[in-house]
């Protein structure tokens, strides 16, 4: 029983590294979305021809579960599982919303840009958060 405790302890200090990046980009995840809302405010009065009701809708969700995202990700940090599992739920859910919205949803081309990036960051914390 205790080379089970050992062998855990130490794969879990092997994962704190890379829980750690996770948490940093899940945090850079959320300043662009929470920039995005940002930015489609300020775009519905100076340009509203740059914002769609898609764009306000799709905004606010992913802001709105960005904060969820990094929730998860500082408890896993922690060292908490059930929130890694949760974490590796919602970050593949995203990855596969952020997908489809690229190529179904009618958005103005800097949003889509946008989305595309948070979709890079979402692949690189998958990687992350999948390895061994």
């Amino acid at each position: 029983m205790d080379k089970n405790l050992a062998a855990n302890h130490a794969n879990q200090q092997k994962a704190k590294p890379a829980l750690h990046l996770v948490r940093w980009l899940v945090s850079f995840y959320l300043l662009i979305s929470w920039l995005t809302v940002a930015a489609i405010i300020i775009l519905s009065y100076t340009a509203p021809n740059l914002v769609n009701p898609e764009a306000w809708v799709r905004g606010i969700i992913i802001a709105a579960t960005s904060v969820l995202t990094l929730v998860f990700a500082n408890r896993a940090a922690t060292g908490k599982p059930r929130a890694l599992m949760r974490l590796r739920i919602v970050v593949t859910l995203l990855l596969v919303a952020f997908t489809a919205v690229l190529f179904f949803l009618s958005l103005p081309i800097w949003m889509k840009v946008e989305q595309a990036v948070c979709s890079a960051l979402l692949l690189v914390i998958a990687i992350l958060i999948f390895r061994r």
